[in-house]
């Protein structure tokens, strides 16, 4: 199983941005336990804060991965293109959140990727990406 772990705008800040929300450990920290954890997977992982970049990466995933846990960040609730670019692929993605998004700010209760993604996992803080990977394993 080979799988994308595909992180959007801001979330090369974790660590540091709002340890309340966030907490306190970098991604690419967490993202070596997930790895020493998952080793029947490959997992492979992009970060970018521009949408262009994550569309591309999203349409190249369709012939290379099993599949992607996406955290488009703020993304997820302003970006048709990147909805449409997911909708384009037959390669399955599950939308991840670190925080409950619906206890948080109004404008953060909408998803365009929802209703394109296999599933959806948010509020578990950084062990939403494990869940993920899990939900592709069984």
């Amino acid at each position: 199983m080979k799988l994308l772990v595909l992180n959007g705008p801001n979330l090369n800040l974790l660590g540091k941005r709002e340890p309340g929300i966030y907490g306190s450990q970098t991604f690419e920290a967490f993202f070596e336990t997930l790895q020493q954890e998952f080793t029947t997977c490959t997992l492979d992982y992009f970060q970018s804060n521009i949408e262009g970049e994550l569309i591309t990466k999203i349409q190249e995933a369709d012939t290379v991965y099993d599949g992607i846990v996406l955290n488009a960040g703020a993304y997820t609730h302003t970006s048709i293109a990147i909805a449409d670019a997911i909708k384009a692929v037959s390669v399955g993605v599950v939308e991840v959140h670190i925080s409950n998004t619906f206890a948080r700010e109004a404008f953060r209760h909408q998803s365009y990727i929802s209703p394109n993604a296999k599933g959806v996992i948010l509020g578990f803080g950084m062990q939403s990406y494990h869940l993920a990977i899990q939900s592709f394993l069984s």
